[in-house]
C-alpha cells in the first residue's frame, strides 16, 4: 500500500485529489491542515510516499520545513506542489519537488502526476493482508485467498486450506485495498482470478478451484469479461 498525504485547506482541491486517488487501489490517503509542526510530525511519523502540498500556504516556511525534514529523515517522498500561480513553478523546482500542479486542479493533471510516481517507483505487489482486531493481528497470504463473501457488515475470507476467517469490515473496504487480481463479481462476492477454473455465462457462475460455485450478476458483467480476457491470454483455446 502506498500512503498519500494531502496538505491543503482548499476543500475543492482536496476533494478532487481524493477522487482520483480512489481510482488507484494501491493508494491510501489522508488529509491534514496547513501547519508546519503538524505536517512535519505527520511526515516523520508515517513517512508517506506521495505528498500533495499547497506551496501558497502562509502557515509553512518551506525552506525551514524541508531543511528540518532532511535533518531528521533520509527518505525522499514524491512531493507534488500545488499553487494558484504559475510563477510558483520555479519555487517548486528550487525546492526539488517532483511535480507542480496549477490550481484550479483537474482530474487529468492529478492522474498524470500519480502515474508519473507509479512509473518511477512501481507500486509493490501486495503479498499479505493483515486483519486487525484490537491487539490481534492476523496475516493472510494473498495467494491463499480463494474468495471473499460479505456477511452484513463483516467479510468472510475463504482460504485454500478450507479455513474461513472473519474480518470486521465491509466488502467495499477490501475491494479498494486488495490488488487487481481480486475483482468483485456480485454484491456479496470478490474472487481471486488466479483461482478460477470455470466461467459459465449461461448459469452466471464462476467455479473456484473446481469446487466453489460463486454467482455473478449483470451489474458486474464487465468484470467477468475482463477476467475472461486475462485468463485467455495465457491459455491454449480448444473449441468443442
Amino acid at each position: 500500500m502506498v500512503d498519500c498525504l494531502i496538505i491543503d485547506k482548499d476543500k475543492k482541491a482536496v476533494e478532487t485529489i481524493k477522487a482520483v486517488c480512489e481510482d488507484f487501489t494501491e493508494l491510501s490517503y489522508s488529509v491534514i491542515k496547513e501547519n508546519q509542526e503538524v505536517a512535519l510530525n505527520t511526515i516523520l511519523k508515517k513517512k508517506p510516499e506521495v505528498i500533495f502540498i499547497n506551496i501558497d500556504s502562509t502557515e509553512i516556511n518551506f525552506l525551514e520545513f524541508l531543511f528540518e525534514l532532511s535533518q531528521y529523515s533520509e527518505y525522499q517522498p514524491f512531493f507534488v506542489a500545488l499553487s494558484t500561480s504559475k510563477e510558483k513553478a520555479f519555487d517548486s523546482y528550487k525546492y526539488n519537488f517532483s511535480d507542480f500542479l496549477l490550481k484550479p486542479l483537474n482530474e487529468l493533471s492529478i492522474r498524470k502526476s500519480l502515474l508519473k510516481y507509479q512509473k518511477k517507483h512501481q507500486f509493490d505487489e501486495i503479498e499479505t493482508i493483515c486483519l486487525k482486531s484490537y491487539k490481534d493481528y492476523q496475516y493472510l497470504n494473498i495467494e491463499d485467498i480463494l474468495y471473499l463473501k460479505a456477511d452484513n457488515n463483516t467479510t468472510d475470507f475463504h482460504m485454500a486450506n478450507g479455513r474461513i476467517i472473519r474480518a470486521y469490515k465491509t466488502l467495499k473496504i477490501f475491494e479498494n485495498l486488495l490488488p487487481q487480481t481480486f475483482l468483485r463479481i456480485h454484491k456479496s462476492y470478490i474472487i481471486n482470478i488466479h483461482c478460477i477454473s470455470r466461467i459459465h455465462y449461461g448459469k452466471s457462475v464462476c467455479i473456484i478451484n473446481n469446487e466453489h460455485k460463486i454467482p455473478f450478476t449483470k451489474t458486474f458483467i464487465t468484470n467477468i469479461d475482463l477476467i475472461n480476457q486475462v485468463l485467455l491470454k495465457n491459455t491454449m483455446l480448444t473449441l468443442n
